[in-house]
Order: structure tokens, then C-alpha cells, then sequence
């Protein structure tokens, strides 16, 4: 079973599109907008779940509250960028995002939640700044609205994910692995 849910993971990974999420602004604005856009880049797909999964393996309070960390800071940043306030080295902190969150997962890594929270609300900040400062002022609500509700399935999967395969013979190791993959993935894409 470790197999396949390996060689599912490998293929969507395969699959899935490179990190240029970040679309022509002239697109953006609508609701469909941003709830698509989060799944066509790579290094949103992988850190989205992977903070789901790290929240499973956490368990507790953390399932919910390391998700809905994310998200809450994500769109200070997602506002931040639209008030013009900038961050420095965005891209280069969303590609850490990707290998840093795959190895707290690969490790099995468990912190208390305030500081898996504060943890991932690190990265989430300059993940909703690249939204926001990609975008504009047209349509930023409704856009904004469609990226939050996109990430907050996101991380529901990654949850499923690592519920599932806790129940599984082996499945702790198969998170850990799956978290590998995600961190290799990152750098990948920060080098490739």
C-alpha cells in the first residue's frame, strides 16, 4: 500500500503544472480566479497539503489550528501587498516554504500548536503577499476570497491525506516519505 500511495503521489507531482502560479494580473479579479489559482503551481499544491499532513501528524489541537493559522496570516499578507507595504526575498521564502514544510514532515516533526502555528504563519505571510502584490486593485475581494477558500480545501486534503494513511500498516512512515518528496520537490523547483 506504501507503494502506490508513493507512486500516486510521484505522478500527481509529475503532473501537476510548475510553480507559475502567479498569472497575468489583467486575469485575476473574480471569485474563479483565485479559487483556481492555487492549483496551478506546484509550490502552492505542495505546501497547502503539506501543512494539512503536518497538522495530522500533530494531531490535537494543531488539526485545525495550523491550517486556519495558515490561512488567517495568508491574507494579512494577501492585504499587506495591496496596501503597498512590500516584503523582502517573497519567492525565495515560498520556495523555503516547500522543502521546510516537507522536512517537519519527513521528521514527524511535533511542536506544540502555537508553535506549528507561528511556524507556518511565517511562511503563509509572504505566500498571501505574492497574491496580493501580483493583483492589483481590481477585483482583489472576490479574488482573495477564491484563493482563501482554495487553500483552505487544500490543507482539508493534505488533513485527509494524513488521517488516511495513519490508518494504514506503515502509514507513518508513508507521511514521512510523502514529506521527503514534498522537500525534494522544493528544492527542485528553487534550483531546477
Amino acid at each position: 500500500m506504501i507503494k502506490r500511495i508513493i507512486l500516486a503521489f510521484t505522478a500527481f507531482a509529475a503532473t501537476a503544472a510548475p510553480a507559475f502560479a502567479h498569472l497575468n494580473p489583467q486575469e485575476h479579479g473574480s471569485f474563479m480566479a483565485g479559487l483556481s489559482h492555487p492549483l496551478f503551481g506546484l509550490d502552492h499544491i505542495l505546501v497547502m497539503v503539506a501543512v494539512g499532513l503536518w497538522a495530522a501528524q500533530i494531531g490535537g489541537k494543531a488539526l485545525w489550528g495550523v491550517p486556519l493559522a495558515f490561512v488567517t496570516t495568508m491574507a494579512i499578507g494577501f492585504g499587506l501587498a495591496l496596501a503597498g507595504i512590500g516584503l523582502p526575498f517573497v519567492e525565495p521564502a515560498i520556495l523555503a516554504s516547500v522543502v521546510a514544510l516537507g522536512l517537519l514532515v519527513a521528521m514527524a516533526v511535533k511542536l506544540d500548536t502555537v508553535m506549528s502555528a507561528a511556524i507556518v504563519a511565517v511562511f503563509a505571510l509572504f505566500h498571501g503577499h505574492a497574491h496580493g502584490g501580483e493583483l492589483g486593485s481590481a477585483g482583489a475581494f472576490q479574488f482573495g476570497v477564491g484563493f482563501v477558500v482554495a487553500t483552505a480545501l487544500l490543507h482539508i486534503a493534505g488533513i485527509g491525506l494524513g488521517l488516511g494513511i495513519a490508518r494504514l500498516s506503515g502509514g507513518a512512515l508513508a507521511a514521512r516519505i510523502i514529506g521527503g518528496l514534498t522537500a525534494l520537490a522544493g528544492l527542485v523547483l528553487a534550483f531546477g
